[in-house]
């Protein structure tokens, strides 16, 4: 099978947006509103105690594996972290089947970073243990799915009856592909922003589509700022960019859209909205828009260290 079963009871591995249906989305929400809530009770009565979690990460990360180290150190278990697999078996040829399955021997729970597309879904198929999927190349990220939901929520309230706006490297970035596949469960509208060359893969279109969400394509902002609750900002993934036009490329992207103040202004954006972004940025938005009350990114992080917390809890607790 090429596809994650439904997540929860038998099946704790979290390996992509799909396994998510809007109960079990509801259900994180609500865990991880809670947590947000009284963080000092979840820290002292330490749920994880005795539990270990394995860091494993093929790729660079800042965020991902930092919120999920102190989430489980907030939990109260503890964390094993492999950052440099060049230095680890790996370098001698092992198989990512054989490494998740020692690690197993030694943890309860596997956070993993892959280069390749589709290698969390492989290497759950040898695990008992729950694998996290901390992105599959330029495959998914469901966990900044789920993060990001738990962002929209906290800030506005509700996901039900909003327009969210994706712009930038859509065909690369796996976190919107993830994003778009979560929240098509609920009532939103959908607008996508790219060059044509980085569009929307039509795999993710077409989900979204078979739950009658609405979905359109601009290249610009120009006409649904004005309209728009979430405005979703990824970075031109310049490690993406591999063919022999690859520089040009991703030049021509890097450049495209700005966020300013003076753009939000222009463009008459809502009063009561919010611009998201997973991290790192280079240049997408102006650090001036920092101070602005809708710029959420910094409390995006927040969240997303709580969002994992409510995650390991419900697959390891």
């Amino acid at each position: 099978s090429t596809a994650a079963a439904k997540w929860g009871g038998e099946y704790p591995h979290v390996l992509s947006g799909a396994q998510f249906d809007r109960k079990s989305l509801e259900g994180l929400i609500a865990l991880a509103s809670t947590i947000k809530k009284d963080m000092k009770l979840f820290q002292d009565s330490a749920p994880l105690k005795g539990k270990i979690l394995a860091l494993m990460f093929y790729e660079p990360s800042t965020r991902t594996s930092s919120s999920f180290h102190c989430a489980m150190l907030r939990l109260g278990g503890q964390v094993l972290s492999i950052k440099d697999t060049k230095t680890s078996s790996v370098a001698k040829g092992e198989t990512l089947e054989d490494t998740v399955r020692t690690l197993e021997s030694y943890c309860d729970g596997i956070v993993l970073r892959h280069p390749q597309k589709g290698s969390a879904l492989r290497a759950s198929k040898v695990l008992k243990c729950p694998l996290f999927n901390a992105g599959d190349g330029a495959g998914e990220h469901p966990t900044q799915a789920l993060l990001d939901m738990f962002t929209i929520y906290s800030e506005l309230g509700t996901v039900d009856g909003l327009t969210i706006t994706m712009l930038g490297d859509l065909k690369h970035g796996r976190t919107v592909h993830s994003l778009a596949n979560t929240l098509s469960h609920f009532k939103v509208k959908l607008n996508y922003v790219s060059p044509d060359f980085l569009k929307m893969p039509d795999y993710v279109k077409k989900i979204v589509g078979d739950r009658k969400v609405e979905q359109k394509e601009y290249e610009n902002l120009d006409t649904i700022l004005k309209d728009t609750d979430v405005l979703y900002v990824t970075r031109v993934q310049k490690e993406r960019f591999t063919g022999p036009n690859g520089k040009a490329e991703y030049e021509k992207a890097q450049g495209a859209y700005v966020i300013t103040p003076e753009l939000m202004k222009k463009l008459n954006a809502k009063e009561k909205m919010i611009v998201m972004h997973p991290l790192p940025r280079v240049g997408e938005i102006d650090p001036a828009l920092d101070s602005d009350p809708r710029a959420a990114y910094f409390r995006e992080m927040r969240c997303g260290m709580i969002m994992r917390m409510a995650i390991l809890l419900t697959a390891m607790g």
